[in-house]
């Protein structure tokens, strides 16, 4: 009987002790998911990159860009204003890390006026200037005293200028500042008169001027391209490539270094080729 009641003694204890170990071990098992669950989630930074732009055909490369930047942490975002003198300003205020609408020349102008330093990132296209008219099919038949418009800033006045020269219709003086006025005009033979207007305005003075100087983007909307409406083009030998701008603070930064490797991709290259082959000729 005393054996009896000893063997069931022990087994009660041997019970007691598994039971205890069984719940230590589920009560560890517990403490590991816990401090497991309570683990932050890792997560991706992004950064974010503003641009300001214009119009098609530069708003459409940036947003080539935007999934090429997304595989990079990079979020583009794209700034469409309604003037050419809102990017710059944005720009030199950090409204926008970069611009995207204008050439080299345009740029410096806007440096000298406001003591600013943006500086270029890389040139992207060509926006082959040109001369158009609704009425007349060649130079040679534009009247005596023609009324040609050209853009109005210091820096487009220089470049419609100098592609009248280029074709001989003016003849302009040795340049001794940094752009060609009209002031400089030392022989014009048919006696044009030259009529500044701003820049977005140009397209509305081929109803009312005999002849307007103007890039494709302007022309494009009229139904008009460089090759087959043009009475005069500029080609690709200048210094008027539309260009990636930045300031001098963040230009080499790593977003807009990826930025300009985006906009000189193969993938933006073939979209101009096939799309503005005549109108944004890609400069790298």
């Amino acid at each position: 009987m005393k054996k009896i009641l000893y063997s069931v003694l022990l087994c009660a204890l041997l019970l007691t002790a598994c039971g205890q170990n069984n719940a230590g071990n589920a009560n560890n098992a517990g403490n590991v998911d816990n401090t497991s669950s309570n683990q932050p989630e890792q997560t991706t930074e992004v950064t974010t990159l503003k641009v300001a732009s214009l119009i098609p055909p530069m708003t459409e490369i940036l947003e080539l860009a935007k999934p090429m930047l997304a595989e990079e942490g990079i979020e583009l975002e794209v700034l469409v204003l309604s003037d050419n003198v809102q990017p710059n300003s944005a720009l030199w205020a950090k409204e926008v890390d970069a611009n995207f609408f204008q050439h080299v020349p345009y740029m410096e102008e806007f440096n000298r006026n406001n003591d600013s330093e943006l500086v270029p990132v890389t040139p992207i296209y060509f926006a082959n200037y040109g001369v158009y008219a609704k009425d007349y099919a060649s130079m040679e038949e534009l009247p005596e005293g023609a009324v040609i418009a050209i853009a109005n800033d210091v820096s487009n006045i220089d470049r419609s200028l100098s592609l009248l020269a280029q074709h001989e219709v003016i003849t302009l003086q040795e340049k001794t500042g940094p752009y060609y006025t009209q002031k400089d005009i030392i022989e014009n033979p048919k006696n044009y008169k030259f009529e500044e207007v701003d820049l977005l305005m140009l397209a509305r003075m081929y109803d009312d001027a005999d002849a307007v100087v103007m890039t494709p983007a302007y022309a494009a909307p009229l139904g008009l391209t460089p090759k087959s409406d043009a009475l005069l083009t500029e080609g690709v030998e200048n210094d008027f490539a539309i260009t990636l701008v930045a300031r001098s603070d963040n230009a080499n930064s790593e977003p807009i270094q990826k930025l300009a490797a985006a906009m000189t991709s193969d993938e933006v290259r073939e979209f101009l080729q096939q799309n503005y082959d005549e109108t944004a000729i890609p400069a790298f």
